[in-house]
């Protein structure tokens, strides 16, 4: 699986005000794995940025001034996301960009070139609602160092969210082998050898642990009238005869 982190500083808050795109910044990840591909773009937008954009990520009009136009880089940039799922930090701020962007450049809206968006912001507040879900704040929480990050640049933040995206949907499906995994280089079968289950601790409950599990079946009895089914299940493996 193919996916692209991606971000944008621009020169204000909508592109309907005028504003425009002054730097992109995308990371490559290709099977839970950061490749290290990336794509950085600097973009003059023939115009100033606000006062507020400014402070956050400090890229001048003069800086920029030599830098390509959207236009003139667009198919570079299409080229290197094409089919890939896009993740971004509050994706729709960048999506509104992109497309107007590429309206001005005579083609078509990003949805058409990427296989789907993912908005990493609303993943995080499905995971911690209610808490601070910032790409510092998720860094923190994480254990992903962003000491280096005193502005936000595009490159920069897209590398960030990368690492905390990998570790934010690392879970049950981190176990298994991907089908492409299981393939070397031109197709051939890689074998796997077999895990070993008998290598694991086994870990025996304290009494205190096995009265509070009884005290809590005894409650679910209660409250279906009756033994639960974990119970039934207990007593149905207890009276099957035992091998001699």
């Amino acid at each position: 699986m193919r996916q692209i982190i991606f971000d944008t500083e621009t020169t204000g808050l909508d592109p309907a005000q005028g504003h425009r795109i002054v730097e992109i910044g995308c990371v490559e990840i290709v099977n839970r794995t950061v490749t290290g591909r990336n794509l950085h773009l600097y973009l003059n937008p023939d115009r100033d940025s606000d006062p507020e954009a400014l402070a956050v990520h400090g890229l001048t009009t003069e800086f920029l001034a030599d830098k390509p136009r959207f236009g003139e880089v667009a198919r570079q940039f299409i080229t290197f996301i094409e089919g890939a799922e896009l993740i971004a930090h509050n994706a729709g701020f960048d999506v509104k960009f992109f497309n107007a962007e590429l309206q001005k450049a005579g083609l078509k809206s990003l949805d058409s070139y990427c296989d789907s968006v993912v908005d990493s912001l609303a993943h995080a507040r499905t995971l911690y609602p209610g808490k601070r879900n910032s790409l510092d704040a998720l860094c923190d929480r994480y254990g992903i160092s962003n000491a280096h990050r005193t502005l936000h640049g595009a490159l920069l933040d897209s590398q960030l969210l990368a690492e905390v995206w990998l570790a934010m949907t690392r879970g049950q499906d981190a176990l298994l082998i991907d089908v492409d995994d299981a393939q070397g280089a031109g197709g051939a079968q890689v074998e796997l050898s077999r895990f070993d289950a008998s290598v694991l601790p086994v870990i025996a409950a304290r009494d205190e642990e096995l009265a509070e599990h009884d005290a809590y079946l005894a409650a679910l009895d209660k409250s279906v009238g009756g033994a639960c089914l974990w119970r039934t299940l207990d007593a149905a493996e207890t009276a099957q005869p035992q091998p001699a």
